[in-house]
């Protein structure tokens, strides 16, 4: 059964378009109150990013959580990843996390946690969704929900981002530029890599509401590239505006991806474990990644493309280590979520117990160059479905060999049909896309 406001990720959109409006979050705030006002009596916790719509939503879930007789302990600005600790340690009935994450400030949205720091249950988002559906009924002005603020949980936070490496390993020596996109971790990521002894350049870290993800941060990283170069700095950390994904810049200025990362804190945890794991990617993980894992000994595992997805993934196959080119790495032995700040101090650790930069750290991979196609179509239908698509994949997957992959697909939200080829030899799987780009357009008519 589909869902009528939960996406994969919560509920996101426009602010001021159905359902981001004040409206509907206090109604939403009133469903989850009901939700889990019958879990038992406890608090949920409230955090949001730094666009100038948090207060306005901030406002509408804490009076719709009163009204269901539901306290709340609000956190202001904090990273996602933050609240998914917060609301495990601090034992809340929830996590409530206010952000669109990389999108523009004028978009905004709701996701949550469990008690544990996980993804909601389906079964209460069901039900969260049923109460949205039904009438506001509010309780006794005796029983209504009471709010505060934590004032402590950037300190919380930052303990823990501290507690994930060795207690004995200092960044003393490295300069390290960081980029906090104007979001979620401008007061958090460079007090964390400060405390723990790296001297830290830092931008986008000055938020005013409308410039979260403005020109910087991990979805465009040319300003940390630009400021790496400018100051001669070791490495450039990228976080976008909720802080869960990374993206990291050499001392070169070349742009270190998700997919590069995680190589490098795959091979880390070899060499210290000695215990072949399973890596999970998605299926838009660079082939390169998928290569040079099998030449240390270790599987990499696609999911479909999406965190829920990679976490799902990671918890089947009692893996450790996941995540997306984007850079939304989740490592499950220090964490519950993705969290940027986490994963790049892997990194980082392992630059200093190597004495390695990180230019030479991702040279354990060769990234293939990928190729991506839209081709627009006026109905919606399984490409694969249709001989004569299939009989091109077919001949170029076999033209390929194990020096190229092909994902074809129709868009779930789009009258897309989305081709990716990626392999060893740029002109080829440029033509390739291409040629298939042609079939499917004339293979799919209105």
């Amino acid at each position: 059964m589909s869902k009528k406001y939960f996406g994969t990720d919560g509920i996101r959109g426009r602010v001021g378009d159905y359902p981001i409006t004040a409206d509907f979050l206090l109604k939403l705030g009133w469903a989850i109150g009901r939700v889990f006002a019958e879990e038992g009596k406890n608090f949920v916790l409230v955090g949001k990013d730094t666009r100038i719509s948090g207060y306005m939503f901030e406002s509408a879930l804490e009076a719709g959580l009163s009204a269901a007789g539901v306290d709340t302990h609000l956190l202001g600005p904090m990273p996602t990843p933050a609240i998914a600790y917060l609301t495990r340690t601090l034992r809340a009935r929830a996590g409530i996390v206010i952000s669109a994450s990389h999108n523009p400030y004028y978009d905004n949205g709701v996701k949550f946690f469990s008690p544990q720091g996980t993804k909601l249950a389906d079964n209460l988002e069901y039900k969260i969704e049923k109460y949205i559906d039904s009438s506001i009924v509010t309780v006794d002005s005796a029983k209504l929900g009471k709010a505060k603020r934590i004032e402590d949980a950037a300190g919380r936070y930052i303990e823990f981002c501290k507690s994930t490496i060795p207690s004995t390993l200092s960044l003393k020596g490295l300069n390290v530029v960081v980029d906090c996109a104007n979001g979620a971790t401008y007061h958090v990521a460079p007090c964390v890599l400060e405390e723990l002894g790296a001297n830290v350049i830092t931008i986008g870290v000055s938020p005013n509401g409308l410039n979260i993800n403005h020109l910087c941060g991990a979805t465009q990283p040319q300003k940390l590239v630009d400021t790496v170069l400018k100051e001669k700095a070791d490495l450039g950390i990228a976080l976008d505006g909720d802080g869960d994904r990374l993206i990291m810049v050499d001392h070169k200025g070349e742009i270190v991806d998700g997919d590069e990362l995680i190589f490098i804190i795959a091979k880390s945890k070899l060499a210290q474990e000695k215990q072949p794991m399973p890596i999970i990617g998605t299926l838009m993980s660079n082939l390169g990644m998928e290569h040079g894992l099998e030449k240390l000994g270790l599987s990499l595992i696609r999911a479909n493309v999406g965190d829920r997805y990679v976490l799902e993934m990671l918890k089947q196959h009692n893996a450790l280590l996941g995540g997306e080119s984007s850079g939304h790495i989740i490592c499950l032995d220090k964490t519950t979520t993705g969290d940027g700040i986490v994963a790049a101090l892997q990194i980082l650790t392992e630059i200093q117990q190597t004495g390695h930069n990180l230019h030479e750290l991702k040279q354990g991979m060769q990234k293939y160059p990928q190729v991506l196609i839209n081709v627009n179509v006026a109905r919606k239908v399984n490409p694969l479905e249709i001989p004569a698509i299939q009989k091109a994949v077919t001949t170029v997957e076999k033209a390929l060999g194990y020096e190229g992959r092909i994902l074809l697909r129709a868009s779930g939200t789009e009258p897309l049909i989305r081709i990716m080829v990626e392999g060893m030899d740029e002109k080829k799987v440029n033509d390739y896309a291409q040629q298939l780009a042609e079939v499917v357009k004339n293979s799919i008519s209105s």
